[in-house]
């Protein structure tokens, strides 16, 4: 009953969002302690997965030059390093990464940050993600970092400066996608981690959904690691994924 009131509900996709396929749509994080390892995984999966993400472990371990081979490659790249500091430097360090040829980068939502990594991306094909709150984040992890926002209103005031600003994407929990949704309307581009099939373990995530649900909240990608990675059969798991995104659309 709840997949089908969440179908129901699901906000009309945008263009854009309706011509990306199935497969397209799941990014495979590689959350591995090196490029051999990423390699391994990425040989092992094959053409099952045509996106990858590559975040902060695998990236000082080397993985700035596999994105680079996974661009030449025809992959899709997702590099996750959630930048946020003084503006040149962000401004800076994002025009470095738009040169390796990767699709998306993260910036942490906060207005100073975002701006800098638009004018470092400027002229490029580079397209920013703003992370809104972590996945990892509940209401009670905001009061202890000093935030007098809970995580619904904070996600939905950065959402609303993105957009201001010209973000073209943001990264945000499943869980409040929908809402998102329907704040900004069907241009802004969704992306969510958190995801987890039924009966995987939700590790240190505290706002997850399946993937099911979450492309009839609205997403347009599903951000997922180690339902996938640390599967027994990767390539299973990782069809898996893509079939049950397939019928959420269907």
């Amino acid at each position: 009953m709840a997949a089908m009131a969440s179908a129901q509900a699901r906000p009309p996709m945008r263009e854009a969002a309706r011509e990306i396929a199935p497969r397209d749509r799941l990014i495979v994080g590689l959350d591995l302690p090196s490029v051999e390892a990423a390699e391994a995984m990425i040989k092992r999966l094959g053409e099952t997965v045509t996106f990858y993400k590559i975040g902060m472990e695998l990236t000082y371990a080397g993985g700035l030059a596999l994105a680079e081979r996974l661009v030449g490659g025809g992959k899709g790249v997702f590099i996750d390093l959630k930048l946020h500091d003084i503006p040149n430097t962000v401004e800076r360090a994002t025009r470095q990464i738009a040169r390796l040829g990767a699709r998306f980068l993260t910036i942490h939502a906060y207005p100073q940050s975002m701006k800098a990594a638009l004018a470092g991306a400027a002229g490029s094909g580079l397209e920013l993600l703003a992370v809104t709150v972590l996945t990892s984040c509940d209401d009670t992890d905001l009061a202890d970092a000093g935030y007098a926002l809970g995580v619904k209103d904070l996600v939905a005031r950065r959402a609303q400066q993105a957009k201001e600003i010209g973000m073209p994407g943001l990264i945000l929990s499943p869980e409040e996608t929908q809402s998102v949704r329907q704040l900004l309307g069907p241009e802004m581009q969704l992306i969510t981690p958190g995801i987890r099939p039924g009966g995987t373990d939700v590790g240190d995530q505290k706002r997850v959904m399946t993937p099911t649900l979450a492309i009839a909240a609205g997403a347009d990608r599903l951000v997922v690691a180690r339902p996938v990675i640390a599967a027994d059969d990767p390539v299973a798991a990782a069809e898996n994924i893509v079939a049950e995104i397939a019928s959420a659309l269907a």
